[in-house]
């Protein structure tokens, strides 16, 4: 695959920096995500790794590392080869990383080693195929059905309150894409088994569910398209600015419609993903 350059650039200054502050930590280094599945966006994706280390690695070396590295938008989790062949639900908390920060007990879940596995796009060490990952369909599907209630159902519910952070968030242009997406994400991998980008979830949705929704799957997609969903001010006032601008970017007339039907294919898309689940 051949990744964008801002891709390359990213991955050749982290381990540039990696090798400088730690020789020889990083021994594997692997792209997930939507630079893996080949939706990668430069104004709104992050590049998200897997970096895989021999032993594991001492916490105030990655922060120096990513510290050094700064506010890229390099989002990924640290992993010995020994854990690649374990059941993730199983391991307990891994260091992640984000925009130069380090958490040192992130969470670690199995549609990583699935993506890795099926999809991992190689920058340093052996193929993923060379790895034996741990790979499970029964626990990827319980561990979606679970985050549909654990991490969406929940975001659903604060967002339906206006003067939240997710309820202004989902009146711009970001809250729209990670909604829309993010559920019927879940929703293919239930019905599929298999692993999907923002952009081919929502190109499942319109197959998957009925045209009452299309209208606001097609939205996601335009959004995703033109990438300007970003999460910050800016990108919120730019979503609003689709509603009023000369021509009229949105399908919607208003941002107030539009993030009612959010809410409502996320509802749909949730309980829809329940029912196929439960009748595996």
């Amino acid at each position: 695959m051949t990744l964008h350059p801002k891709i390359d650039a990213i991955v050749e200054t982290y381990l540039s920096v990696a090798d400088a502050e730690a020789p020889g930590l990083v021994a594997g280094l692997y792209l997930e995500g939507s630079a893996a599945l080949g939706d990668y966006r430069p104004g709104a994706s992050d590049v998200d790794f897997v970096a895989v280390t021999a032993e594991p690695p001492a916490a105030e070396v990655l922060e120096r590392i990513h510290t050094r590295l700064g506010a890229h938008p390099f989002e990924g989790v640290y992993l010995t080869f020994d854990d690649l062949q374990r059941d993730p639900t199983e391991l307990g908390e891994r260091p992640r990383a984000r925009s130069g920060r380090l958490n040192r007990r992130g969470g670690v879940d199995p549609v990583t080693w699935h993506t890795l596995a099926r999809h991992g796009v190689t920058c340093r060490g052996p193929e993923p195929e060379e790895l034996k990952i741990w790979n499970d369909p029964a626990v990827l599907a319980t561990w979606t059905d679970r985050n549909l209630d654990l991490y969406w159902r929940r975001l659903v519910t604060r967002a339906s309150r206006p003067f939240t952070p997710w309820g202004l968030m989902c009146l711009g242009g970001y809250g729209v894409v990670w909604v829309v997406t993010g559920v019927a994400r879940l929703h293919y991998t239930i019905a599929t088994g298999e692993i999907t980008s923002k952009t081919g979830a929502g190109r499942h949705a319109l197959t998957a569910f009925p045209e009452r929704w299309h209208r606001v799957v097609n939205e996601a997609l335009r959004l995703r398209e033109q990438d300007t969903a970003v999460s910050t001010p800016v990108g919120v006032i730019s979503g609003l600015g689709d509603h009023f601008g000369t021509p009229r970017r949105s399908l919607y007339g208003s941002p107030f419609e539009r993030r009612s039907d959010v809410l409502g294919f996320a509802d749909h898309a949730i309980t829809a993903a329940h029912k196929l689940y439960g009748d595996r």
